[in-house]
């Protein structure tokens, strides 16, 4: 009996180790994930701001919490499960589906810059003052962060499916789970802090501390600023991402020109730079990914210009 007791207990500690072993590989893979996604995840905390710009201030934390709502259901409902039985059953539509994602985000992206320059559809009109914004107008722009969102979510999801693909099925699952859960609450608790920073600048300048009042008020004044600065660099990011979705989707579909230029780029840049070259050659892909998602965008919005401009000479009959 005792010894029947021995073996039950050895058995049952044997179990105990492998359960912590095995949490212990899933936390080292969604970390190993997570930082490869890290690019994406910058890109997804800087485009995120610019969808509140504009509102009451009453506003933002919950229009961020309705993205970030959204932002979940993404990854869990949707790409998880997709991306999973993509990856089991179908791995060569991966490809092609981020590629119509990086279409999309560089027609986001070269939409907005050409109504920097005064060219659009919207270019002429002036941002509606935060006392004007309507539900339907906030509805709008949470549909549209979610709508983003997703195909960021479905990069940061893919990246890290890539990482884990010698994983068991449950595994795989497990630790995609928690890099969607967890990149989530970074990116969005990130946002929020960025954009109620001047709140809490305007609470230190209220205190007695000349220190903290200098701060509270540096924050304040800063806060615009950084917005702006946001809201730049998340139109940016979108033809960034984009691109390097297109660009690397290109190559793994088989026409090598375009990458193998960048690549010979990037080599030539990190040996006139060999001090940084690591940096330089990121920097490189960089800059020639943003300039491919702006070319493919502008197309996209001509023809999406021009497929409206046909319907709009159609008659309403036919």
């Amino acid at each position: 009996m005792a010894g029947g007791l021995a073996a039950l207990l050895d058995d049952i500690a044997a179990i105990a180790r492998l359960a912590a072993a095995s949490v212990d590989d899933v936390t080292a893979a969604a970390g190993r994930a997570s930082m490869k996604a890290a690019g994406v995840v910058v890109d997804d905390a800087a485009v995120t701001p610019r969808y509140v710009t504009g509102f009451d201030p009453s506003r933002e934390l919950p229009i961020i919490k309705k993205i970030a709502i959204g932002s979940l259901r993404n990854k869990l409902l949707f790409i998880l499960p997709a991306a999973l039985l993509l990856s089991q059953f179908a791995p060569w539509a991966l490809t092609p589906i981020l590629m119509v994602g990086g279409i999309y985000l560089s027609y986001e992206g070269a939409h907005k810059m050409l109504e920097w320059f005064g060219i659009g559809e919207h270019a002429a009109q002036e941002p509606l003052p935060a006392i004007e914004r309507s539900q339907e107008h906030e509805d709008q722009m949470v549909s549209g962060a979610i709508r983003t969102d997703f195909i960021l979510s479905a990069e940061i999801m893919v990246i890290a499916l890539n990482e884990v693909a010698a994983e068991t099925f449950v595994s795989r699952a497990i630790i995609l789970a928690v890099v969607g859960i967890g990149i989530t609450l970074l990116v969005y608790g990130a946002v929020a802090l960025i954009v109620k920073m001047d709140d809490i600048g305007m609470s230190l300048a209220a205190r007695e501390s000349e220190a903290a009042q200098k701060l509270g008020a540096g924050l304040v004044k800063a806060m615009p600023i950084v917005l702006r600065v946001l809201s730049v660099v998340g139109v940016i990011a979108m033809l960034w991402v984009g691109g390097h979705i297109l660009l690397v989707g290109i190559d793994e579909l088989g026409f090598h020109p375009i990458y193998e230029f960048v690549h010979h780029a990037e080599e030539v840049v990190a040996g006139a730079l060999t001090a940084i070259s690591d940096v330089a050659r990121w920097l490189t892909n960089t800059f020639f990914s943003a300039v491919l998602g702006l070319l493919v965008g502008i197309v996209v919005v001509g023809i999406v210009a021009l497929i409206k401009r046909l319907r709009g000479s159609t008659p309403a009959h036919l």
